[in-house]
């Protein structure tokens, strides 16, 4: 006990020596500081002075920046940090409160800090100054020097590019060994205060204590700084990649649904979302993008947001009234975001102060830009009021994100940002309601996909037996009449073809009808198209054989009904061998490897009174009659080149049959429907004598 007493008791003589030294000692007119391999904050006490020094007429330096210049009538400014909500720059839970909350309200200009230091070194260290947070850009002057700036200045010390908040270190000349073991110098801080701080009432000037690194803690320190820079963005990387994953998800959707346009209104409004926090991350991390532009850019943003909802319900909902709706929304867009980025820009550069003289300016500017914001949340609640109604319990499922929606830009209007604070940060509105409108939107998408497949599916069905009717409907790929051996080959392009033919043989006079035709379009229509005129040949086959009559007939069906039009070629073969050919624009037949010589005539369906082209010849013995449809010459390989007249009569001279012709066009790059049908006279045999 004694030796732990003998111990103890020196120690606190020495404590309170100094302590009684601290109190009688006047204080001194520098700040001292003991550094090795240490960071040490300069709190202060700093000098604060708002204008501009003057400059030295001969060496051009800043006169308030020299060590020797007496600035003992400025205004005294703490940097310690004192507890408060997180600052919107840096994310620290310490933010000090600016030139603005000590007196200077509503300036913006410059202003100089100014501290004395006395540092202990050890001789040969590397110092440095860890640059503070600041509204504005800055340079640093150590004893009359200019050491570094953050933010672009040009050679007359003008700002031109303001940076968002990043990490600065400035290197410091290294200690050099003095007789005390002192080194003094003065610290001087020239700082913009921009107009753009004037929007927070705590805003200007230096918003925390710069650092003073020495050693090995410089590179330690810059590292610490980035990465505290790079934790506090980590939210907001979260937010871009939600809305950029969220934005492919919904682009994706389409591969399915490419019916519905929906999904891709729904992926360009998601990738508006992550561009602000795109800017002021480029602005905080590197030099690319000056602060202010990034500002007005960021600005902008709203009214593509908002009009781009507008479109995502008026889409979602299948609205067609008014039909002049898309086209205001994207007029409206225009003076939206020109008095949003107005107003921003007026106030980032200085031409409009709260109290300055363009204050009117400025105050019809966020008037115009809250109306704006009005009528867009007024025009999203007529729409899906609108949808609702239109589609009633399936409109109700989008309300909830509708809701949200409407909570975020209602609280924009009405300038309600910060709706909570959770363990010192500020907790805002879209920090709620843009993860709960992805969710539901999430929901609701994957829902209108499974509708949309389950929709895709009864199609497909319906195409199917479209596709098993209309082979139904056509004859048999070889029929041998009395005299006639005819082979037909059909290939439809999609599972429905437009192409259409009938055989129908007449037994009360041995003669043969063959209606041969092509409609227009592709797919099930085309498909509904060909099933309408094989039942019109079925029936006026049993009235009348002749073929004009035919076409006649088929030309009626068609008129009035929209687009429909149709090729189509009417041939009639008496037991003879004698024929008659009516064609209504479609392919002259070819007799024996050449094309009969046919007039020109319109298609069916355009006029009433059309005139259809004829023709009049015999078939004999051994002679073959070829039909086809354009989709054997308009055949096209992968450079493009058609199949063309000449191949056709190629294959015809070498008497191929109709499979390996219509084999032939679908090898070489099937484009449309094909059909072929050929009828070869062939002897009849006589019956054998008894």
């Amino acid at each position: 006990m004694a030796r732990t007493i003998r111990r103890v008791l020196p120690c606190l003589f020495l404590l309170v020596a100094a302590v009684l030294s601290a109190q009688t000692s006047s204080q001194p007119a520098a700040v001292e500081i003991t550094l090795g391999q240490s960071a040490v904050p300069l709190y202060g006490p700093w000098k604060f002075q708002v204008g501009d020094s003057p400059t030295d007429p001969a060496t051009h330096e800043r006169l308030w920046a020299e060590p020797g210049f007496d600035d003992s009538h400025w205004e005294t400014v703490d940097l310690t940090p004192v507890a408060g909500p997180s600052d919107s720059l840096t994310g620290d839970a310490h933010r000090l409160k600016g030139s603005m909350a000590k007196g200077h309200t509503s300036y913006a200009g410059w202003g100089w800090y100014r501290l004395r230091l006395r540092t202990v070194a050890v001789p040969g260290a590397q110092m440095a100054i860890d640059g503070p947070v600041a509204d504005g850009a800055w340079q640093l002057f150590s004893d009359g020097k200019l050491l570094g700036s953050f933010g672009k200045f040009d050679n007359q010390g003008g700002v031109r590019r303001i940076y968002g908040y990043r990490p600065s270190m400035f290197l410091m000349s290294p200690v050099t060994r003095t007789e005390s073991g002192v080194v003094t110098e003065t610290l001087a801080f020239r700082v913009w205060m921009s107009s753009r701080s004037l929007v927070d009432a705590n805003a200007g000037g230096l918003r925390s204590a710069p650092l003073l690194v020495a050693g090995e803690a410089v590179r330690a320190q810059s590292r610490l700084d980035w990465q505290e820079v790079l934790l506090g963005k980590l939210d907001e990387v979260a937010y871009i990649a939600m809305f950029l994953l969220f934005a492919v998800l919904a682009a994706s959707l389409v591969l399915f649904d490419r019916s519905d346009p929906v999904y891709l209104w729904v992926a360009a409004t998601m990738l508006v979302a992550p561009i602000g926090y795109i800017l002021v991350n480029l602005c905080a991390i590197t030099t690319w993008l000056d602060a202010r532009v990034a500002d007005i850019l960021v600005s902008t943003n709203d009214a593509l947001w908002a009009a781009g909802w507008v479109m995502v319900w008026w889409v979602w909902f299948h609205l067609r009234r008014p039909a002049w709706g898309p086209k205001a929304i994207a007029v409206l867009i225009v003076p939206f975001a020109a008095a949003d980025a107005l107003k921003v820009g007026l106030t980032e550069y200085g031409f409009a102060l709260p109290h300055g003289r363009n204050s009117a300016l400025l105050d019809a500017l966020g008037a115009t830009s809250l109306a704006f914001r009005l009528v867009f949340v007024v025009v999203i609640a007529l729409v899906v009021a609108i949808g609702i109604r239109k589609e009633g319990k399936e409109g109700w499922f989008a309300l909830p994100a509708v809701a949200a929606l409407a909570v975020e830009m209602i609280g924009e209007v009405f300038g309600v940002d910060v709706v909570g604070r959770f363990h010192g940060i500020d907790v805002q509105i879209w920090d709620l309601t843009d993860p709960f409108l992805v969710a539901v939107l999430v929901f609701l998408m994957l829902r209108r996909l499974l509708h949309s497949l389950e929709r895709q599916r009864r199609m497909a069905l319906d195409v199917k037996q479209a596709q098993e009717v209309q082979q139904v409907i056509l004859p048999d790929t070889r029929t041998t009449l009395p005299g006639l051996l005819i082979e037909s080959e059909y290939r439809p392009a999609r599972e429905v073809g437009g192409d259409f033919f009938q055989i129908i043989p007449n037994k009360s006079d041995g003669s043969l009808l063959i209606i041969a035709g092509d409609v227009t379009g592709k797919g099930l229509k085309a498909g509904m198209l060909v099933a309408l005129l094989v039942g019109a040949i079925r029936m006026a086959a049993e009235m009348n054989t002749d073929p004009l009559f035919f076409l006649k007939a088929l030309n009626r069906r068609l008129l009035g009904r929209g687009n429909a039009q149709a090729t189509c070629l009417a041939l009639r073969i008496a037991e003879d061998g004698k024929t008659t050919l009516a064609n209504a624009g479609h392919i002259a037949p070819y007799l024996n490897g050449e094309p009969l010589a046919m007039e020109g005539a319109l298609p069916l369906g355009i006029i009433e009174a059309a005139e259809f082209s004829m023709m009049h010849f015999q078939l004999r013995d051994g002679d073959r009659l070829v039909l086809m449809s354009d989709g054997i010459v308009e055949a096209t390989d992968a450079n493009g080149k058609l199949f063309g007249f000449e191949r056709v009569n190629e294959l015809l001279c070498a008497a191929k049959s109709a499979a390996e012709i219509a084999g032939a066009a679908q090898a070489f790059g099937q484009e449309d429907d094909i059909s072929v049908i050929s009828v070869t006279r062939v002897p009849v045999a006589e019956p054998a004598l008894a």
